[in-house]
Protein backbone atom coordinates (compact mmCIF):
# COMPACT_ATOMS: atom_id res chain seq x y z
CA UNK A 1 0.00 0.00 0.00
CA UNK A 2 1.82 3.18 -1.14
CA UNK A 3 0.94 6.76 0.09
CA UNK A 4 2.71 10.20 -0.70
CA UNK A 5 2.50 11.24 2.66
CA UNK A 6 3.30 14.61 2.74
CA UNK A 7 2.97 16.82 -0.68
CA UNK A 8 2.62 20.19 -1.80
CA UNK A 9 -0.27 21.23 -3.77
CA UNK A 10 -0.83 20.99 -7.79
CA UNK A 11 -1.09 19.24 -10.18
CA UNK A 12 -0.75 15.54 -9.83
CA UNK A 13 -0.19 12.46 -12.48
CA UNK A 14 -1.77 9.70 -10.42
CA UNK A 15 -4.94 10.50 -7.92
CA UNK A 16 -3.79 9.23 -4.82
CA UNK A 17 -6.55 7.25 -2.53
CA UNK A 18 -8.80 9.31 -0.55
CA UNK A 19 -9.32 7.15 2.60
CA UNK A 20 -7.52 3.40 3.31
CA UNK A 21 -7.94 1.11 5.78
CA UNK A 22 -5.57 -1.03 7.67
CA UNK A 23 -6.55 -2.60 10.80
CA UNK A 24 -10.34 -1.41 10.94
CA UNK A 25 -8.46 2.11 11.25
CA UNK A 26 -9.04 4.88 8.41
CA UNK A 27 -6.17 6.84 6.82
CA UNK A 28 -7.40 9.93 5.23
CA UNK A 29 -5.26 12.07 2.70
CA UNK A 30 -6.54 15.44 3.92
CA UNK A 31 -6.29 18.68 2.57
CA UNK A 32 -5.05 22.06 4.61
CA UNK A 33 -7.24 24.71 4.55
CA UNK A 34 -5.21 27.00 6.67
CA UNK A 35 -2.89 27.52 8.80
CA UNK A 36 -2.93 30.16 11.73
CA UNK A 37 -0.02 30.71 13.93
CA UNK A 38 -1.34 31.35 17.72
CA UNK A 39 1.33 32.00 18.94
CA UNK A 40 5.51 32.33 18.21
CA UNK A 41 5.87 28.08 18.54
CA UNK A 42 2.35 27.25 18.07
CA UNK A 43 0.04 26.77 15.14
CA UNK A 44 -3.36 25.33 14.44
CA UNK A 45 -3.56 23.36 11.57
CA UNK A 46 -7.29 23.54 9.73
CA UNK A 47 -8.64 20.63 7.25
CA UNK A 48 -11.02 20.40 4.55
CA UNK A 49 -13.44 17.96 5.03
CA UNK A 50 -14.00 15.40 2.43
CA UNK A 51 -16.45 14.15 0.24
CA UNK A 52 -17.12 11.87 3.25
CA UNK A 53 -16.70 13.94 6.23
CA UNK A 54 -14.78 13.33 8.92
CA UNK A 55 -16.93 12.95 12.71
CA UNK A 56 -15.08 13.10 15.83
CA UNK A 57 -15.89 13.83 19.48
CA UNK A 58 -14.46 17.20 21.79
CA UNK A 59 -11.41 16.54 22.86
CA UNK A 60 -10.13 13.54 21.06
CA UNK A 61 -6.99 13.58 18.54
CA UNK A 62 -5.88 12.90 15.22
CA UNK A 63 -2.71 11.45 14.28
CA UNK A 64 -0.78 13.18 11.83
CA UNK A 65 1.52 11.15 9.24
CA UNK A 66 4.01 13.33 7.31
CA UNK A 67 7.65 12.84 6.16
CA UNK A 68 10.53 13.94 7.12
CA UNK A 69 13.71 14.00 5.71
CA UNK A 70 12.65 10.76 3.80
CA UNK A 71 10.80 8.83 6.98
CA UNK A 72 7.46 8.68 7.81
CA UNK A 73 7.02 9.63 11.39
CA UNK A 74 3.46 9.98 13.09
CA UNK A 75 2.16 12.11 15.83
CA UNK A 76 -1.03 12.71 18.11
CA UNK A 77 -2.62 16.15 18.30
CA UNK A 78 -5.65 17.47 20.18
CA UNK A 79 -8.88 18.59 18.17
CA UNK A 80 -9.08 21.98 19.13
CA UNK A 81 -12.26 22.48 16.95
CA UNK A 82 -15.65 21.80 17.96
CA UNK A 83 -17.89 19.04 15.49
CA UNK A 84 -20.80 21.27 16.51
CA UNK A 85 -19.24 25.09 16.23
CA UNK A 86 -16.23 24.41 13.49
CA UNK A 87 -16.89 23.15 9.65
CA UNK A 88 -13.15 22.38 9.13
CA UNK A 89 -11.83 20.56 11.84
CA UNK A 90 -8.71 21.31 13.63
CA UNK A 91 -5.35 20.64 15.73
CA UNK A 92 -2.85 22.62 17.18
CA UNK A 93 0.51 21.98 17.23
CA UNK A 94 3.21 23.13 19.80
CA UNK A 95 7.22 23.44 19.12
CA UNK A 96 8.85 20.84 21.20
CA UNK A 97 12.63 21.56 21.95
CA UNK A 98 14.44 18.78 19.63
CA UNK A 99 10.91 18.05 18.24
CA UNK A 100 11.02 15.88 14.77
CA UNK A 101 7.56 16.48 13.93
CA UNK A 102 6.20 19.73 15.84
CA UNK A 103 9.31 21.45 14.50
CA UNK A 104 8.57 20.43 11.06
CA UNK A 105 4.86 21.06 10.74
CA UNK A 106 5.76 24.71 12.28
CA UNK A 107 8.36 25.14 9.68
CA UNK A 108 6.93 23.58 6.67
CA UNK A 109 3.18 23.31 6.57
CA UNK A 110 0.88 25.52 4.56
CA UNK A 111 -2.36 25.98 3.35
CA UNK A 112 -3.17 23.59 0.06
CA UNK A 113 -0.78 20.61 1.53
CA UNK A 114 -1.91 17.58 1.93
CA UNK A 115 -1.61 15.09 4.67
CA UNK A 116 -1.88 11.81 5.76
CA UNK A 117 -4.02 11.56 8.89
CA UNK A 118 -5.65 8.85 10.78
CA UNK A 119 -8.95 8.70 11.96
CA UNK A 120 -10.13 10.96 15.45
CA UNK A 121 -9.21 8.69 18.48
CA UNK A 122 -9.11 8.86 22.05
CA UNK A 123 -11.64 8.72 25.55
CA UNK A 124 -10.94 11.73 26.93
CA UNK A 125 -14.15 13.06 25.67
CA UNK A 126 -17.39 14.07 26.50
CA UNK A 127 -20.79 13.61 25.07
CA UNK A 128 -22.97 17.30 24.94
CA UNK A 129 -26.45 16.71 26.12
CA UNK A 130 -29.41 19.23 25.95
CA UNK A 131 -31.20 17.89 28.37
CA UNK A 132 -28.39 18.42 31.22
CA UNK A 133 -27.79 20.96 33.65
CA UNK A 134 -23.75 20.47 34.91
CA UNK A 135 -20.48 22.22 35.30
CA UNK A 136 -17.55 21.59 33.21
CA UNK A 137 -14.65 22.64 35.16
CA UNK A 138 -11.66 23.07 32.43
CA UNK A 139 -7.90 22.90 34.18
CA UNK A 140 -5.33 22.73 31.76
CA UNK A 141 -1.46 24.23 31.32
CA UNK A 142 0.49 24.93 28.14
CA UNK A 143 -0.63 23.43 24.93
CA UNK A 144 -2.72 21.43 27.20
CA UNK A 145 -5.63 23.87 26.49
CA UNK A 146 -6.48 22.03 22.91
CA UNK A 147 -8.91 19.24 23.75
CA UNK A 148 -9.95 21.52 26.49
CA UNK A 149 -10.76 24.31 24.15
CA UNK A 150 -13.28 21.52 21.91
CA UNK A 151 -14.58 20.28 24.97
CA UNK A 152 -15.46 24.48 26.40
CA UNK A 153 -16.79 25.39 22.57
CA UNK A 154 -19.29 22.23 22.80
CA UNK A 155 -20.62 22.06 26.05
CA UNK A 156 -21.40 26.05 25.56
CA UNK A 157 -23.17 25.06 22.21
CA UNK A 158 -24.78 22.60 23.06
CA UNK A 159 -26.09 22.70 26.75
CA UNK A 160 -27.97 25.97 27.51
CA UNK A 161 -28.33 25.34 31.14
CA UNK A 162 -24.29 24.20 32.05
CA UNK A 163 -21.72 26.15 33.34
CA UNK A 164 -17.99 25.91 32.12
CA UNK A 165 -15.05 27.05 34.07
CA UNK A 166 -11.37 27.28 32.65
CA UNK A 167 -8.24 27.15 34.84
CA UNK A 168 -5.35 27.88 32.17
CA UNK A 169 -1.53 28.12 33.36
CA UNK A 170 1.22 29.97 31.13
CA UNK A 171 4.57 31.24 31.18
CA UNK A 172 3.69 34.48 30.17
CA UNK A 173 0.96 36.40 28.71
CA UNK A 174 2.55 35.71 25.33
CA UNK A 175 2.05 32.07 25.57
CA UNK A 176 -1.48 32.01 25.99
CA UNK A 177 -2.59 29.77 23.35
CA UNK A 178 -6.16 31.02 22.35
CA UNK A 179 -5.52 33.98 24.18
CA UNK A 180 -7.76 36.14 22.28
CA UNK A 181 -10.77 33.28 21.09
CA UNK A 182 -10.68 32.63 25.25
CA UNK A 183 -11.74 36.52 25.38
CA UNK A 184 -14.24 36.31 22.12
CA UNK A 185 -15.91 33.07 23.82
CA UNK A 186 -16.85 35.18 27.47
CA UNK A 187 -18.14 38.19 25.71
CA UNK A 188 -20.47 35.82 23.70
CA UNK A 189 -21.22 33.51 26.78
CA UNK A 190 -21.08 36.02 29.34
CA UNK A 191 -22.39 34.38 32.72
CA UNK A 192 -22.12 30.73 31.15
CA UNK A 193 -18.52 30.78 31.00
CA UNK A 194 -15.36 31.91 33.54
CA UNK A 195 -12.11 31.57 32.93
CA UNK A 196 -9.03 32.21 34.52
CA UNK A 197 -5.29 32.75 33.30
CA UNK A 198 -2.78 31.93 35.94
CA UNK A 199 0.96 33.07 34.56
CA UNK A 200 4.03 32.39 36.14
CA UNK A 201 5.33 35.82 34.73
CA UNK A 202 3.34 38.44 36.53
CA UNK A 203 1.81 40.47 33.22
CA UNK A 204 2.07 44.76 32.87
CA UNK A 205 -1.23 44.99 30.59
CA UNK A 206 -3.98 43.06 33.10
CA UNK A 207 -4.48 41.57 36.88
CA UNK A 208 -4.40 37.40 37.02
CA UNK A 209 -2.82 34.90 39.44
CA UNK A 210 0.68 34.12 39.38
CA UNK A 211 3.06 31.26 40.30
CA UNK A 212 2.76 27.87 39.19
CA UNK A 213 -0.14 25.71 39.75
CA UNK A 214 0.14 24.48 43.33
CA UNK A 215 -2.33 22.66 45.53
CA UNK A 216 -2.52 25.74 47.75
CA UNK A 217 -3.56 27.97 44.49
CA UNK A 218 -5.63 25.17 42.95
CA UNK A 219 -7.77 25.29 46.28
CA UNK A 220 -7.78 29.33 46.26
CA UNK A 221 -8.73 29.30 42.25
CA UNK A 222 -11.91 26.41 42.73
CA UNK A 223 -13.33 28.79 45.40
CA UNK A 224 -13.75 31.66 42.88
CA UNK A 225 -15.54 29.66 40.45
CA UNK A 226 -19.14 28.74 40.50
CA UNK A 227 -20.27 26.42 43.26
CA UNK A 228 -22.19 23.87 42.06
CA UNK A 229 -23.02 20.45 44.18
CA UNK A 230 -20.64 17.99 43.50
CA UNK A 231 -22.16 15.60 41.46
CA UNK A 232 -22.93 18.19 38.84
CA UNK A 233 -19.91 19.34 38.65
CA UNK A 234 -17.10 17.72 35.83
CA UNK A 235 -13.39 18.14 36.07
CA UNK A 236 -11.06 17.72 33.04
CA UNK A 237 -7.78 18.47 32.78
CA UNK A 238 -4.72 17.95 30.48
CA UNK A 239 -1.34 19.75 30.49
CA UNK A 240 2.06 19.10 31.86
CA UNK A 241 2.46 15.92 34.26
CA UNK A 242 3.62 18.16 37.13
CA UNK A 243 0.69 19.95 36.94
CA UNK A 244 -1.95 17.26 36.84
CA UNK A 245 -0.26 15.52 39.97
CA UNK A 246 -1.08 18.63 42.01
CA UNK A 247 -4.81 18.88 40.59
CA UNK A 248 -5.34 15.00 41.15
CA UNK A 249 -3.71 15.60 44.81
CA UNK A 250 -5.94 18.88 45.09
CA UNK A 251 -9.30 17.07 43.84
CA UNK A 252 -8.28 14.20 46.00
CA UNK A 253 -8.10 16.25 48.86
CA UNK A 254 -11.39 17.88 48.40
CA UNK A 255 -13.27 14.52 48.44
CA UNK A 256 -13.89 14.69 44.54
CA UNK A 257 -15.44 11.30 43.43
CA UNK A 258 -12.76 9.63 41.38
CA UNK A 259 -15.52 9.32 38.33
CA UNK A 260 -15.63 12.74 38.01
CA UNK A 261 -12.38 13.25 37.05
CA UNK A 262 -10.80 12.46 33.37
CA UNK A 263 -7.22 13.31 32.57
CA UNK A 264 -5.64 13.40 29.54
CA UNK A 265 -1.86 12.22 28.91
CA UNK A 266 0.41 13.13 26.66
CA UNK A 267 3.45 11.73 27.92
CA UNK A 268 2.77 7.49 29.20
CA UNK A 269 2.69 6.95 33.08
CA UNK A 270 4.79 3.65 34.91
CA UNK A 271 2.28 1.29 35.15
CA UNK A 272 2.86 -2.06 34.33
CA UNK A 273 0.81 -5.04 34.15
CA UNK A 274 0.38 -8.57 32.42
CA UNK A 275 -2.37 -9.64 30.18
CA UNK A 276 -3.07 -12.18 28.06
CA UNK A 277 -6.67 -13.86 26.57
CA UNK A 278 -7.45 -16.93 29.02
CA UNK A 279 -6.42 -15.34 32.77
CA UNK A 280 -5.50 -11.14 32.23
CA UNK A 281 -5.05 -10.51 35.49
CA UNK A 282 -2.74 -13.43 36.53
CA UNK A 283 1.24 -13.92 36.59
CA UNK A 284 2.48 -14.46 33.31
CA UNK A 285 4.64 -17.89 33.94
CA UNK A 286 7.57 -18.12 32.96
CA UNK A 287 8.41 -14.55 32.28
CA UNK A 288 12.06 -14.29 32.15
CA UNK A 289 13.82 -11.97 29.28
CA UNK A 290 14.08 -14.63 25.79
CA UNK A 291 13.56 -14.43 22.16
CA UNK A 292 9.72 -15.51 21.63
CA UNK A 293 8.29 -15.97 18.46
CA UNK A 294 4.89 -13.94 17.86
CA UNK A 295 2.02 -14.52 15.32
CA UNK A 296 -0.21 -11.10 14.56
CA UNK A 297 -3.30 -11.72 12.63
CA UNK A 298 -3.69 -8.60 10.45
CA UNK A 299 -6.70 -7.99 8.21
CA UNK A 300 -6.95 -11.77 8.22
CA UNK A 301 -3.14 -12.05 7.00
CA UNK A 302 -0.89 -13.89 9.59
CA UNK A 303 2.40 -12.70 10.56
CA UNK A 304 4.93 -14.42 12.09
CA UNK A 305 8.36 -12.88 13.61
CA UNK A 306 10.51 -13.17 16.73
CA UNK A 307 10.55 -10.83 19.31
CA UNK A 308 13.85 -9.69 20.91
CA UNK A 309 13.98 -9.40 24.99
CA UNK A 310 14.85 -5.11 24.29
CA UNK A 311 12.17 -5.40 21.71
CA UNK A 312 8.35 -4.52 22.09
CA UNK A 313 5.96 -6.27 19.64
CA UNK A 314 5.40 -2.87 17.33
CA UNK A 315 8.95 -2.42 17.22
CA UNK A 316 9.74 -5.54 15.85
CA UNK A 317 6.83 -5.69 13.26
CA UNK A 318 7.90 -2.39 12.09
CA UNK A 319 11.42 -3.00 11.53
CA UNK A 320 10.36 -6.27 9.77
CA UNK A 321 7.94 -3.70 7.49
CA UNK A 322 4.81 -5.15 8.74
CA UNK A 323 2.52 -2.37 8.45
CA UNK A 324 0.94 -2.87 12.19
CA UNK A 325 -1.29 0.40 13.16
CA UNK A 326 -0.04 2.93 15.45
CA UNK A 327 0.54 6.14 16.33
CA UNK A 328 1.79 7.30 19.66
CA UNK A 329 3.72 4.42 20.63
CA UNK A 330 3.45 5.30 24.47
CA UNK A 331 0.62 3.32 25.26
CA UNK A 332 -1.95 6.04 25.16
CA UNK A 333 -3.89 5.92 22.29
CA UNK A 334 -4.59 2.63 21.71
CA UNK A 335 -4.46 2.81 17.89
CA UNK A 336 -2.23 -0.48 17.74
CA UNK A 337 -4.72 -2.33 19.80
CA UNK A 338 -5.09 -5.91 19.36
CA UNK A 339 -6.95 -9.04 20.74
CA UNK A 340 -4.31 -11.68 22.80
CA UNK A 341 -6.27 -14.85 21.85
CA UNK A 342 -3.10 -17.04 22.76
CA UNK A 343 -0.09 -16.66 25.02
CA UNK A 344 0.60 -14.20 27.54
CA UNK A 345 1.38 -10.36 26.97
CA UNK A 346 3.34 -7.87 29.31
CA UNK A 347 2.38 -4.50 29.23
CA UNK A 348 4.78 -1.42 30.06
CA UNK A 349 2.37 0.90 29.90
CA UNK A 350 -1.87 -0.29 30.48
CA UNK A 351 -3.16 3.73 30.83
CA UNK A 352 -4.88 3.21 27.34
CA UNK A 353 -7.06 0.73 27.60
CA UNK A 354 -10.39 -0.18 30.13
CA UNK A 355 -10.39 -2.35 32.86
CA UNK A 356 -12.99 -4.14 30.53
CA UNK A 357 -10.58 -3.99 27.85
CA UNK A 358 -7.88 -5.64 29.96
CA UNK A 359 -10.49 -8.30 31.13
CA UNK A 360 -11.39 -8.97 27.88
CA UNK A 361 -7.34 -10.03 26.70
CA UNK A 362 -6.41 -6.00 24.90
CA UNK A 363 -2.90 -5.68 24.49
CA UNK A 364 -1.34 -3.00 22.87
CA UNK A 365 1.46 -3.89 20.93
CA UNK A 366 3.44 -0.60 21.21
CA UNK A 367 4.35 -1.45 24.78
CA UNK A 368 3.81 -4.85 24.59
CA UNK A 369 6.30 -7.70 25.29
CA UNK A 370 5.80 -11.60 24.68
CA UNK A 371 6.14 -13.67 27.76
CA UNK A 372 5.40 -16.97 26.44
CA UNK A 373 6.09 -19.19 23.73
CA UNK A 374 2.49 -19.36 21.63
CA UNK A 375 1.32 -15.21 21.50
CA UNK A 376 -1.43 -14.72 19.01
CA UNK A 377 -2.99 -11.35 18.88
CA UNK A 378 -5.80 -10.56 16.12
CA UNK A 379 -5.72 -6.91 15.06
CA UNK A 380 -9.04 -5.81 13.04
Amino acid sequence: MAFSFFKKSGPEKKEEPQVATRGNIKYHQLKIKEVVQETADAISIFFEQPEEPITYKPGQFFTLIPTVDGKKVRRAYSVCTSPYTDPHPGVTVKRVEGGVVSNFLNNQLKAGDTLEVMEPMGNFTIVPDANKKRHIVLLGGGSGITPLMSIAKSILEKESESQVSLIYANRSEESIIFKKQLDELQEKWKSRLQVIHVLEQKPFSWECPTGLLKPALLKELLKQLPQWDTAQTEYFMCGPEGMMVNVEETLKELAIPKELVHRESFVAGKTQRVEGAADPIAAAGDDTPKSREVTVILDGEEHKFTVEPDKTILETALDLDIDLPYSCQSGLCTACRGKCISGKVKLDEDEGLSESELEEGYVLTCVGRPVTDDVVIEIG
